[in-house]
């Protein structure tokens, strides 16, 4: 229960953190030591050195009792106060003060009035606000009030706060210089974050292990784990370039025959079967190379879906154009121009093949962008979305074959994109028109 209260209040970041487990044992010392500072020097030593006070007060009261303050024993008395750096003179106010005065910060000065009441009989008040720093005293000396004045170093350290004030600005000191050592073994680490994030969109940073031994050793894994994953990128593009490769020289050739064939009914679906063919190592190839060698550049989102919207018109798609959000924001995204107009080409493609009707839809979010596909076709059931953006995943029962079937790769390419830009694609069903939608984020 206490954890889930706290939680929302703590760093996210290693290093802030990383800066608490460091300042909080550092604040609790502080406080500690505070407070044994004060139980110590505030009170125990401040009482001993009131107690001392107290008794060249008594003293003198000794001295002065049965005395008028015309006298010359009185005055003696005073020559002796004086001698013990006491001010002893006979009160001239009116009426007697009955209440003691100090200042509420004045920490000490609340030890120092209730020993003097302790130790010195027949005190009536003391006085620590008239001048810090004097104690003002006024005493019954018989019947004549007498007020007695001494330096108030005699009941009180001096300058007391300066030892919290050199503890704090050394504690402020030590946690600025630990910042500062913390910071540099953060640092590989998010350099490390920054490559691996780099590497999940299809970048690859140069990077080199530094740091302590731990994160060195995280970052040669990551070194090893890039290596390998690139490596077998290349051998599977290598692999499936070739096959296609080896494929087309023959399905030319077919291609060839077929054309030089007497035209009927037969050779018109050999020649349906030939370009199926010839689509499915399209995109297979596409599959295979995705869009790791492709550059980033600046593109404008309204820019992009206006063209989008162009070229599947050219196809004979039915395509509307909307746009929500913030629908005044016209900045650029960087992104791989090439790779993300080929996954929103085969996401309009797909409505076409499965619906009459498309809608295009970007929504220009804060911190991200949407582009939604939407149509009039059956739909995908909820139960299915999930393994329809997988490779080689078709649903056939679900959507309409007869308007093209392909090879199951035109979602999955798709949503490589989304992901390799660090954003998202999500299937829906579309409320405005029936059929599925397909909701491709990018971030910003």
């Amino acid at each position: 229960m206490f954890n889930k209260w706290l939680k929302p209040y703590l760093p996210r970041s290693l290093f802030g953190r990383a800066i608490l487990i460091l300042i909080v044992p550092i604040v609790l010392i502080q406080v500690v030591v505070g407070i044994v500072f004060v139980e110590r020097l505030f009170q125990d030593v401040t009482r001993q050195m009131t107690v001392a006070a107290s008794l060249d007060v008594n003293y003198l009261v000794a001295r002065l009792k049965a005395q008028t303050p015309e006298s010359a024993l009185f005055q003696e008395a005073q020559l002796a106060g004086l001698s013990l750096e006491i001010d002893a003179k006979p009160f001239a106010g009116a009426p007697l003060p009955k209440e003691d005065q100090h200042s509420f910060l004045d920490v000490s000065g609340r030890f120092v009035i209730e020993t003097l009441h302790r130790n010195v009989p027949g005190l009536l008040a003391v006085d620590l606000l008239r001048n810090n720093d004097f104690v003002i005293l006024v005493v019954m000396v018989g019947e004549t009030p007498v007020e007695f004045q001494f330096s108030r170093r005699r009941v009180s350290a001096a300058n007391p706060h300066q030892l919290l004030v050199a503890m704090v600005l050394a504690a402020i000191l030590l946690t600025t210089l630990s910042a500062f050592f913390l910071r540099n073994q953060i640092q590989p680490i998010r350099r490390l974050a920054a490559a691996a994030d780099a590497f999940g969109k299809g970048q690859s940073l140069t990077f080199k292990p530094r740091g302590a031994s731990e994160v060195r050793s995280a970052s040669n894994a990551f070194l090893s784990m890039r290596a390998r994953i690139e490596r077998q990128i290349e051998q599977r593009t290598l692999m499936l370039s070739g096959v296609s490769h080896d494929l087309r020289t023959p399905l030319t050739r077919l291609k060839l025959s077929v054309s030089l064939m007497e035209q009927d009914e037969d050779t018109e679906l050999m020649k349906r079967d030939l370009d199926e063919m010839e689509e499915i190592l399209d995109e297979f190839l596409a599959f295979a190379r995705g869009d790791s060698g492709e550059s980033t550049e600046p593109v404008h989102p309204k820019v992009l879906a206006k063209q989008l919207v162009k070229n599947q018109r050219r196809s004979g798609g039915d395509v509307t154009l909307e746009y929500t959000g913030n629908t005044q924001d016209d900045t650029a995204v960087a992104m791989r121009k090439l790779a993300v107009q080929r996954a929103l080409g085969n996401l309009l493609g797909n409505a076409q093949k499965h619906g009459t009707k498309i809608r295009l839809t970007l929504y220009l979010g804060t911190g991200f962008i949407d582009f939604i596909v939407e149509d009039d076709g059956p739909g995908i059931r909820k139960d299915l979305r999930e393994d329809a953006i997988k490779p080689f995943s078709r649903l056939d029962a679900a959507r309409n074959q007869d308007k093209g079937s392909g090879v199951g790769l035109g979602l999955a390419i798709a949503g490589d994109v989304a992901r390799s830009h660090g954003g998202t694609m999500t299937l829906g069903h579309s409320e405005g028109l029936g059929g599925l939608k397909v909701n491709f984020r990018m971030p910003r």
